[in-house]
């Protein structure tokens, strides 16, 4: 490696900047150029000059930003993490062809170590040090020269205009190619580093403000249990299972060509199992998706600023136990106000180790927590939620018990571009086929009761293993692709729970044959559980027509 001398005069603040803009919109952005390039009708000298004046356009708005924003005591260490910012950013673009947009910053702010973990590699490290470690190396050895505060203000001011002057015209004269590219692929805008970082970041930042700010809005004031059991061995339990990242589509119950739910096909052919092949997320992250599906909002209405009460409250409001179970990375608000635990300190022989658990180990501690619940309300009846680890990735084979492996080979990478499409299909399936079997234990141990019980199986989102160059999940809701946001969802009953609600079992399968989403969840869950409260929409609840 050719080291640079240090210059024997010292740098002018602007020209310092300069550099850095010219590194930014180049090597910083090296993503956006390579996707722009794709999505231009012609690869040709023509594509390139307009590429060319989209880099100068980029180049000289960020030089303005940057002579307006950054001075001399803290130049070197804006440097710095202006290059972690955008290294960092393309690093995850490139890798799973993510963009960066408020959601996927509210998500990386939720992550817990476990996570963090399964994303750390080599290449990442590699990455880090090119974009990082020697540019960072170069920057803080430069001297900086000393201009008078009066001086360097307008001498600043003077470059920042004449760079958003020549970032104005060089848009404008390819104004039609612009206009057109941005306003058929969105996802672009959330490629320009390090804008599209810091634009998340303070949308983020605002919307967690706003949240704290406001009180809690209380729904369902007025709910109220209709028909109480008559004694405790007539009070049902419903169990609903967030399952994580399973998309419909690796899914054996929606015709996927694999056998990846051998177990609940089978009490589908009982007739003791409905599956719902039409069901779409209300977002692609937990982060959006948990605290929506149990919302009494829809999606289009559901804003994750709000500090609202959700089902949970509203069940628990009318006199039911009820009870979270987490094996995964805590439930985004919505268990705050009942009963919860989570496993991530449990160390069970053969379920737990390094810091997880599989996600059986939620059914090991279910009846012991279960028991644990006022007695007064679980003679009312109770809900209990089980979250997933489910086939969160990147780290797929982390996610399944040795012998929970048929699909051969498998991909341990994290790094899922170097893995055959055929050993990423084989890792993840296998962990479709884990949650066949965790759901169909679930079932089996209620099977066991002789009161009215019931489960409902919900994932959270989908996932890319990629499709269009797609990984893992979190795009835009608007621009994700169908892998990341239609889901499985399932429910099943015993005879004693389809009695207590006369439920028309070929009636709720013929619905579920039409489409539905996350928006049924809160008002089907109110109806099974015989909640009445003016929250309730009979018109979202899955089983409404189907209860005579």
């Amino acid at each position: 490696m050719i080291l640079t001398p240090r210059p024997s005069h010292p740098w002018h603040p602007t020209a310092l900047l300069a550099v850095l803009a010219l590194w930014l919109a180049s090597v910083g952005n090296a993503p956006l150029w390579f996707n722009l390039f794709d999505l231009l009708p012609d690869q040709g000298v023509r594509s390139g000059l307009i590429l060319a004046a989209w880099w100068l356009a980029l180049a000289a708005f960020t030089l303005s930003v940057l002579a307006l924003c950054v001075w001399p005591r803290w130049l070197k260490v804006a440097g710095i993490v202006l290059l972690i910012v955008s290294t960092s950013a393309s690093y995850f673009m490139v890798r799973y062809g993510v963009v960066i947009d408020p959601t996927m910053v509210a998500n990386a702010l939720h992550t817990d170590t476990r996570e963090v973990r399964d994303l750390l590699s080599p290449d990442m490290l590699v990455f880090l040090a090119a974009g990082v470690l020697i540019p960072g190396w170069w920057w803080w050895r430069q001297p900086v020269r000393r201009v008078g505060a009066g001086r360097l203000v307008m001498q600043q001011g003077a470059w920042a205009l004449l760079a958003l002057l020549l970032a104005l015209v060089s848009m404008w004269l390819t104004f039609q190619d612009l206009s057109s590219t941005m306003r058929n692929h969105k996802s672009v805008r959330y490629m320009i580093n390090p804008f599209n970082t810091a634009y998340a970041v303070a949308k983020n930042s605002m919307a967690q403000a706003t949240r704290v700010a406001q009180p809690l809005q209380p729904i369902g004031l007025d709910a109220e249990l209709m028909d109480p059991p008559a004694d405790a061995a007539a009070a049902p339990l419903v169990v609903l299972i967030v399952g994580e990242t399973a998309r419909a589509a690796n899914f054996g119950l929606s015709g996927y060509a694999r056998d990846t739910t051998p177990r609940l096909a089978a009490l589908r052919d009982k007739g003791e199992l409905v599956y719902f092949d039409q069901v779409r997320s209300c977002g692609t992250n937990t982060q959006v998706s948990v605290p929506c599906m149990f919302s009494d909002l829809d999606r289009k209405a559901f804003d994750n600023r709000a500090n609202r009460e959700n089902l949970l409250d509203v069940v628990q409001r009318a006199g039911l136990a009820t009870l979270w179970i987490d094996n995964q990375s805590g439930c985004k608000g919505v268990c705050d106000r009942i009963p919860h635990t989570s496993t991530t300190s449990l160390n069970i022989a053969g379920l737990c180790g390094g810091g997880e658990c599989f996600d059986e180990v939620m059914l090991k501690v279910l009846p012991d927590q279960l028991a644990g619940l006022p007695a007064q309300q679980r003679a009312l009846g109770t809900l209990v939620v089980l979250h997933q680890m489910g086939s969160h990735g990147p780290a797929y084979s982390k996610r399944t018990p040795a012998n929970f492996k048929p699909f051969q080979p498998e991909c341990t990478s994290t790094n899922l571009q170097e893995c055959s499409p055929e050993s990423l299909r084989n890792t993840y399936d296998n962990t479709i086929r884990y949650t066949d079997h965790v759901v169909a234990e679930t079932i089996q141990w209620l099977q066991g009761q002789s009161r009215p019980v019931m489960l409902i199986y919900l994932s959270d989102h989908g996932e890319s293993l990629g499709e269009k160059g797609l990984y893992l999940h979190g795009m835009p809701y608007t621009m994700s692709p169908d892998e990341q946001t239609h889901v499985p969802m399932l429910m099943w009953m015993n005879g004693a729970m389809r009695s207590a609600i006369r439920l028309d079992q070929p009636c709720l399968e013929a619905r579920a044959r039409e489409p539905a989403s996350h928006d049924h969840l809160f008002h089907t869950v109110l109806g099974l559980t015989r909640v009445r409260t003016q929250a309730y929409r009979a018109e979202l609840d899955l089983t409404a027509a189907c209860r005579r």
